[in-house]
């Protein structure tokens, strides 16, 4: 497994992550069986970053993580952890507290169900507007002192937002969507981790599916994906068909798709790594080939031709969950 260090300072992690929120959540029913044999295949495999949310399950992810961890061996894998979202009995979503007290509580949960001494990245989920970003990073600074936590990320913020959190504190990475529909992070956000030393783990590098090459206009879905803009209507026509042009060069190079667009995002610097939702040891091993896919500039060349930036219809997220993404502010 090819190894890459988040930031200047931050962790030596696998060149691939896996993200294990799906096990838990927004995605429908998971089977806990197949999600622990997945998290340990994964494992088994190389791959020592996982990350979760306290939020993710309303805490049943870190569970699930902490059962795996059981049989797992601890110190080879690096657990990052966001924290923050706010959510009620009904499953909805009421705002987001990062003031430092609260920073503390949600952290000495995380590490009571995950069963570990120590979380290795822990971040917000979003920035909280109530709170200036100064006292959040210096209350997670205090837990680094402490020794509950190794290193500080952060999740989808703005460049302005990350110049002041890096101030308080060493950043060891930015956790943001990237893939090839969702680019914004090159408006400037990227220029800026790079500046400062700081790495980039991309989430949604399949879209969420969409463009995993596995996803038909007939699916139906009862998950996040029923009000994600880019699988509404015209949408998904104009989205899936980007998805056939994908496939044809992927039929090309040998690959699937999926492959394609995770070897896209991993070629855009060593400084990246991707994480991949596979929920399911077939779709972990789909994605672990995509790391021997070596991109030539042609290939590239022509995927940036199949798949231009700004191709994508319709936003990432639907418009009430746009305006808490500080990475989306404009800050540059």
């Amino acid at each position: 497994m090819q190894m890459k260090q988040l930031g200047t300072d931050g962790p030596l992690v696998s060149a691939l992550g896996l993200g294990c929120m799906g096990m838990s959540d927004f995605y429908g029913p998971a089977d806990r069986d197949e999600s622990l044999a997945t998290i340990a295949a994964a494992a088994e495999q190389g791959i020592t970053l996982l990350d979760t949310g306290d939020f993710y399950g309303m805490g049943h992810n870190e569970m699930l993580i902490g059962e795996a961890l059981r049989s797992l061996p601890r110190d080879r894998l690096t657990l990052s952890v966001k924290f923050g979202a706010l959510r009620d009995p009904a499953l909805g979503w009421f705002g987001y507290d990062a003031r430092p007290a609260a920073v503390k509580n949600f952290a000495a949960y995380s590490l009571q169900r995950l069963g570990v001494e120590c979380i290795d990245i822990y971040r917000p989920s979003r920035l909280d507007p109530a709170v200036p970003i100064e006292d959040t990073i210096g209350a997670i600074a205090e837990l680094v002192e402490a020794g509950h936590v190794r290193h500080i990320g952060l999740s989808e913020m703005s460049a302005e937002t990350i110049r002041r959190a890096h101030a308080v504190h060493p950043i060891c990475d930015l956790q943001i969507e990237y893939s090839l529909l969702s680019r914004g992070i090159e408006d400037g956000i990227l220029a800026t981790c790079r500046e400062l030393g700081i790495g980039i783990t991309a989430y949604g590098v399949l879209s969420r599916g969409l463009i995993s090459g596995h996803w038909s206009k007939d699916r139906n879905t009862a998950d996040f994906r029923s009000v994600s803009p880019r699988f509404q209507g015209d949408n998904l026509d104009r989205n899936l068909g980007l998805v056939e042009a994908l496939r044809a060069i992927a039929t090309e190079r040998g690959a699937s798709v999926a492959q394609l667009a995770i070897a896209w995002v991993a070629a855009r610097g060593n400084d990246i790594v991707p994480l991949v939702g596979a929920r399911r040891r077939e779709r972990l091993a789909e994605s672990l080939g995509a790391l021997d896919v070596t991109l030539t500039a042609d290939e590239l060349a022509r995927i940036e031709l199949a798949v231009p930036r700004g191709a994508a219809a319709g936003s990432r997220y639907p418009d009430a969950l746009l305006q808490h993404l500080d990475s989306e502010s404009g800050g540059t």
